[in-house]
């Protein structure tokens, strides 16, 4: 690469500029969110809790979609005609 495509240009700094006020805006908010939260009786440890409750509830039905998957390969049916046999909705 030639040393002029390593220069930024105006048009980049730009975009960088307004992902930057993005990503300040959305710190705000999230900071008011816990405030309010803050505010309402929770305490940081139990939202940590909850999120961490969240990610593994999280990643326990990523696994049974993918069990889902396999088993209907196996069976040469979609994985939505599975739901039924093991008392899911489609919502699950």
């Amino acid at each position: 690469p030639s040393p002029r495509s390593c220069k930024p240009n105006r048009a980049n700094e730009e975009a960088l500029r307004c992902e930057i006020e993005e990503l300040k805006q959305k710190d705000l908010a999230l900071d008011q969110e816990i405030a309010q939260l803050l505010s309402e009786g929770y305490s940081l440890e139990e939202l940590e809790k909850h999120i961490s409750l969240l990610h593994e509830y999280n990643d326990i039905k990523d696994a049974g979609q993918m069990l889902l998957g396999k088993l209907a390969v196996i069976r040469g049916v979609t994985t939505k005609q599975l739901y039924p046999e093991y008392d899911l909705e489609l919502s699950d």
